[in-house]
């Protein structure tokens, strides 16, 4: 005898998978063949030229293992400070730090502007203007003003008596990244800042006035209440900004070009393959930062299933 639920369960199945099919076409073509494109040429010598008439060779994996190749550890320089060791730091270092400060700002102006207080709409459109103007201009606009010349930043710090000297803040390797990764703050927090305030306005306010009564101190209620509520939320902001901050390239080329010093992983792909012409070394690398990428995503994954107490 057929089991009605059973039966219930692959017609249920089947209606998923046809309603699916026309997205999983459109995604297989649109992403799925060139990232199938991109790790076929890892394999090959391809460059821009051999492309059109298919004369390039099959390498095997000497552009990931080869002299020359992403991983070659057996750099006299040592691998860390190959222009790819160098774009694996750089892109670490931008996302790591941006995503920390930007989550941390993001919380603290979420906080802000969840309280009551007089203009609080017109504060929450002016945050909101950052996030609101486009990659490219605000790089630009920033790049001019820390010009090491005839940029307003070291203009005012040096009337304010801070340096004595003008700094070349995107050119001085010294300062080159971080000075990036100070624009990106300021760009990127009123994203994690409106995320992070939606998360707060959902929250039932019962248990604040419970804490309230019960005159438990606003940092205790912070820590055992408002975070591990809107924790889930965080953490998706968190995720997003972090995966795009690992494939960020149009701030740092717009402000800094192709320096090493702050050469990320797209960015290094973006000069191999149009720079340099080498499409196969380029796409070994391509590929390298898809998988950190996967990775991310699937460790993101991983730890959304365990809450602040470590309980699944």
């Amino acid at each position: 005898m057929t089991n009605p639920k059973s039966e219930l369960t692959r017609e249920r199945t089947r209606s998923a998978w046809l309603f699916l099919a026309p997205t999983l076409v459109v995604l297989a073509l649109v992403a799925g063949w060139p990232l199938g494109r991109t790790i076929w040429f890892s394999f090959t010598d391809a460059s821009l030229d051999s492309i059109g008439d298919s004369t390039y060779k099959l390498v095997g994996l000497s552009n990931y293992f080869g002299e020359y190749g992403v991983f070659n550890f057996a750099a006299p320089e040592g691998f860390w400070q190959t222009d790819w060791g160098m774009a694996i730091q750089n892109t670490f270092k931008f996302s790591l730090v941006s995503v920390v400060l930007e989550t941390v700002l993001g919380v603290v102006f979420a906080l802000v502007l969840n309280a009551e207080f007089k203009g609080r709409a017109l504060v929450r459109a002016a945050v909101l203007v950052p996030w609101a103007i486009p990659t490219i201009v605000s790089a630009k606009m920033w790049a001019w003003i820390m010009h090491d010349q005839f940029g307003v930043l070291n203009a005012m710090l040096r009337s304010a008596g801070i340096i004595d000297h003008n700094i070349a803040w995107t050119a001085d390797p010294a300062y080159a990244l971080w000075s990036v990764v100070l624009v990106d703050v300021w760009k990127t927090t009123p994203f994690m800042a409106l995320l992070t305030l939606a998360a707060l306005q959902m929250l039932p306010r019962d248990c604040y006035e419970a804490a309230h009564v019960d005159g438990i101190h606003p940092v205790k209620v912070f820590f055992k209440v408002t975070l591990p509520l809107i924790w889930p939320a965080l953490m998706v902001a968190v995720i997003f900004r972090l995966l795009d901050a690992l494939r960020v390239f149009d701030i740092i080329y717009v402000m800094t070009s192709n320096s090493v010093a702050t050469i990320s992983m797209s960015g290094f792909v973006r000069r191999e393959i149009v720079d340099n012409n080498y499409v196969g070394y380029g796409s070994a690398a391509s590929t390298v930062l898809f998988l950190i990428i996967g990775a991310c995503t699937l460790l993101y994954l991983k730890l959304s299933r365990v809450d602040l107490g470590g309980k699944k």
